[in-house]
């Protein structure tokens, strides 16, 4: 099958054309983001694959479909971006990746964890300056701390098992408990009540209506003093200005270590340094030596570039025979999800 990749880069490209091998679909790559503007270059390809910034909304499909797509391949796990409801009446096929290599991201929450405790970042700039004083450097044991978990799928389940190897506490807040979780010792609770006990807290849920700005000014009132906050998901279930207004005054939150960021589909995945970048709640956020961020790079282990090539285009395959996988085919009408806010 004819497929239009959109935002691709080059790391992807060679892992993709050779997981190919063993499809052999032809395969046309577009640096560019699929939109409205953009859609017309698909134009007779029955399949576009798209990944977590392009949109997919009411006016790009109608386009998609108009010049002959049927399919829309998700070479990730979350479909916010993608209009299910109109892809449903154009007659449009959505399948995704629904789980690859969770152990990626939990350990890259980690990563920012560890980051944030130790100042590693900061000690590594001044040891290349000859800078080697420790002042401002003192971190924390991890041992014994209180790590709450939001989102108990495979990737809070993944991060939950490191977590336990630490010797951290665990909490967790989710519809439905995990038994993974459960035999790793985590308890599941409330979230108001996960906020107020948890040192670290990770973020792992979807972005849904009910999740948007999951921690905002009311939640964030609710944390710990000295807490961490952590988020490898969707930058919009955090409220960034309200995060920053914390960070300054360090009430309740002290750390902050994302990889993801609600506008970063303007930003994220291309060289804008020498550009003056537009965003200020952005660019306040990188101003806090308590803060980092990292360029939605979770995700990018070679094991897990491999399984996101490999399932995806099995996903085209298998739709091509007219067998997809039910698992990995995204219901063409958005369900009300459960609600993640307080309870």
């Amino acid at each position: 099958m004819k497929i239009a990749f959109f935002s691709t880069q080059e790391f992807e490209r060679h892992v993709l054309d050779e997981a190919n091998q063993q499809f052999h679909h032809e395969i046309i790559f577009y640096r560019e983001k699929l939109r409205r503007s953009t859609a017309s270059v698909a134009a007779g390809c029955p399949a576009v694959c798209v990944f977590v910034n392009d949109v997919l909304d009411s006016a790009t499909l109608s386009q998609l479909a108009a010049d002959g797509t049927r399919l829309i391949a998700l070479r990730c796990a979350g479909y916010d971006n993608v209009d299910l409801a109109r892809a449903h009446q154009l007659k449009m096929a959505v399948v995704r990746v629904p789980a690859y290599s969770p152990q990626a991201v939990a350990e890259h929450a980690v990563a920012l964890m560890m980051t944030l405790n130790r100042n590693t970042h900061r000690a590594y700039n001044r040891v290349r300056d000859g800078n080697f004083d420790l002042n401002g450097l003192v971190g924390f044991n991890m041992a014994g701390k209180t790590v709450g978990v939001v989102g108990t799928g495979k990737i809070g389940a993944a991060l939950a098992q490191i977590m336990k190897g630490f010797g951290c506490r665990l909490l967790g807040y989710d519809m439905r408990s995990n038994p993974r979780c459960v035999e790793q010792g985590m308890k599941y609770t409330d979230l108001a009540s996960l906020l107020s006990e948890s040192d670290i807290v990770s973020l792992h849920c979807p972005l849904t209506p009910e999740t948007m700005h999951l921690i905002n000014r009311q939640t964030i009132a609710l944390m710990k003093r000295g807490s961490m906050l952590i988020n490898t998901s969707r930058g919009a279930l955090i409220d960034a200005r309200a995060a920053i207004d914390a960070l300054k005054t360090r009430d309740h939150l002290w750390y902050l270590g994302i990889d993801v960021y609600e506008e970063e589909g303007s930003l994220f995945f291309k060289d804008r340094s020498s550009a003056i970048i537009q965003d200020d709640v952005f660019e306040r956020l990188t101003t806090f030596p308590n803060t980092l961020i990292t360029g939605h790079q979770a995700f990018l282990t070679h094991e897990a570039l491999r399984q996101i090539a490999e399932v995806t285009l099995a996903n085209v395959s298998d739709f091509e025979s007219g067998a997809p996988k039910p698992e990995n085919v995204v219901r063409a009408i958005r369900q009300p999800a459960p609600s993640m806010g307080l309870r």
